[in-house]
């Protein structure tokens, strides 16, 4: 059996060698680094996938969460609500703007943000919501979106887990994650849906000025060069990045089909275990499983991590530290016992191998030991 890794990068670069080879090729006899015809040719190319008029790229997910907050000209102060259970990255880049993060609960089934919080959370200084697609699914942006309505705030996606993923409304129309707010974000670290072979990200948009901003702000708050407007940063997608991306991106419908299909195999597998919580699907959403994250009960699933990494089977816990209990965060004042859904999944979560290259062999050696684990316990 092929050694089980969480992401399997190498596995998938091998099956897809003459194609990220030339890809790579390219740009090396062009010696077009920065800003080559391939970044301008992935921007077309995935504003075309997510049937988005603006694609922005940029260096990364962190810079694109902070690009597209510059971009809405917020003060110091204003406050922006956002998930607890999530990445530290898209909390950080509200402390660096010196706007006020609001931190809530999410919901228990699909650990995304609850709207009900949110709702609960709104004051007169609220300015926008951060919701995060957390681990392949998008929140419940029906809710968030009237949320924002009613009180003339902006929504940024933040869709570094779940590119690819639709969300249904009650009308019946299909948008996809990232697409549906005012603006949305995404990263291309190794590890994410659409990947590159480095650092990568990406805003996304329908508004022509915010998008001649973000344009600005990516690119020292510049038109032209060396004639700066704004106060921007130096944030760009290399071209090598741009090349690799196209690939991936002309496979990512096979890569969620793959990651659908060892989804199914788990779900069919350990779903007769009442010990094992399966991840669920929210209304309206699709799931592209950027991670697969069972529940387990809090007084085993260390010991259960610890006895699949004696049988070679990797694991992760995303997130062991609820954000609100982040030294980093001390400042904000949240107690212990503020954020209950929060605090028990990261007692709970448990996150299995999962990508585009799993096998049976491997998917059934992981189900067999973690069934087998559990019943010792």
């Amino acid at each position: 059996m092929r050694k089980i890794e969480m992401v399997d990068i190498r596995t998938q670069y091998l099956r897809l060698k003459p194609e990220i080879d030339h890809a790579i090729s390219e740009v090396l006899e062009s010696s077009a680094f920065i800003k080559g015809p391939a970044v301008d040719s992935f921007r077309k190319e995935l504003s075309d996938y997510l049937s988005i008029s603006h694609v922005i790229p940029c260096a990364n997910g962190t810079d694109a969460l902070q690009v597209a907050l510059m971009a809405l000209d917020l003060k110091p102060g204003d406050e922006v609500i956002t998930a607890n259970f999530t990445f530290i990255s898209t909390v950080e880049v509200l402390v660096l703007l010196k706007l006020k993060p609001v931190l809530v609960d999410v919901d228990p089934l699909t650990f995304n943000i609850d709207p009900d919080k949110i709702e609960q959370a709104v004051t007169p200084r609220t300015r926008a919501i951060i919701p995060v697609h957390l681990f392949g699914q998008p929140a419940d942006m029906h809710r968030i979106q009237k949320i924002a309505g009613e009180h003339g705030l902006f929504v940024i996606e933040d869709n570094a887990q779940s590119l690819g993923s639709y969300y249904i409304d009650s009308d019946g129309k299909s948008k996809m994650a990232g697409t549906i707010g005012t603006s949305g974000t995404t990263s291309f670290f190794p590890t994410k849906p659409l990947a590159c072979y480095g650092d990568g990200g990406a805003l996304m948009t329908s508004d022509p000025y915010l998008a001649e901003k973000m344009e600005m702000i990516v690119n020292h708050g510049s038109r032209i060069k060396y004639h700066n407007d704004i106060i921007g940063v130096n944030s760009r997608l290399d071209t090598l990045q741009a090349a690799i991306l196209r690939v991936n991106l002309r496979n990512l419908d096979d890569y969620i089909s793959r990651r659908r299909q060892a989804a199914d195999y788990y779900h069919n597998h350990l779903g007769g275990n009442l010990r094992i919580g399966l991840p669920k699907t929210g209304k309206g959403g699709t799931h592209i499983y950027h991670q697969y994250t069972i529940l387990l009960d809090p007084e085993v699933r260390d010991r259960i991590r610890e006895g699949l990494k004696e049988k070679g089977i990797p694991s992760m816990v995303y997130y062991p530290v609820p954000l609100s209990q982040q030294k980093a965060f001390t400042f904000a004042g949240y107690r212990t016992g503020e954020f209950p859904v929060t605090e028990k999944l990261c007692q709970s979560v448990l996150s299995l191998p999962l990508h585009t290259e799993m096998d049976e062999e491997q998917l059934d050696y992981i189900c067999t030991h973690l069934l087998n684990l559990l019943k010792h316990e």
